[in-house]
C-alpha cells in the first residue's frame, strides 16, 4: 500500500496497531464509539494498519469483526509501511490532511488521547 493511493476528501487517520497490543485495542475501541459522529462532522477516514506478522495475521479480521470496528483495516505483515513511516512502537497514530501530508502524530495511548486527536481532526477538516 502506498499512502498516495488513499482516497478521502477530508482528513485521514492512520493508526498502526496489533492484536496483542492492549493500548492499541483500547485506543481503537475508544475511537470506535465516536467514529460515526467524527465521520459525519468532519469527513474523516480512519485506516487501521495491523502490524501483526504472518503467524498472527489470520486472527486480525475475526478480531476486528468481534469488536464491530468500522474501519478500513490493512495488514502490514512484512512491516514495509511501518518502516516507511518510521514507526517503532505501537500504537502510533498519524493524521494526514486532505493533501495527504502528515500534520500530526502521536505514539502510545492513554484514555482521553482520542479527544486531542479529534480536536486535530476538526482543525484540519475545516469544519
Amino acid at each position: 500500500m502506498n499512502t498516495a493511493d488513499i482516497q478521502n476528501d477530508g482528513p485521514i487517520i492512520i493508526s498502526f496497531w496489533a492484536t496483542w497490543c492492549h493500548p492499541c485495542v483500547a485506543e481503537l475501541t475508544a475511537i470506535s464509539d465516536v467514529y460515526p459522529d467524527w465521520q459525519d462532522e468532519t469527513g474523516v477516514k480512519l485506516i487501521a494498519v495491523s502490524i501483526d506478522d504472518s503467524r498472527n495475521s489470520s486472527k486480525v479480521l475475526p478480531f476486528v469483526n468481534g469488536r464491530n470496528w468500522d474501519y478500513e483495516v490493512l495488514l502490514d505483515e512484512n512491516g514495509d509501511l511501518k518502516r516507511a513511516m518510521n514507526v517503532n512502537n505501537v500504537p502510533f497514530t498519524f493524521l494526514l490532511d486532505k493533501d495527504k501530508k502528515v500534520v500530526w502524530e502521536h505514539n502510545a495511548y492513554a484514555p482521553g488521547d482520542e479527544d486531542e486527536l479529534y480536536e486535530k481532526v476538526k482543525e484540519y477538516s475545516g469544519k
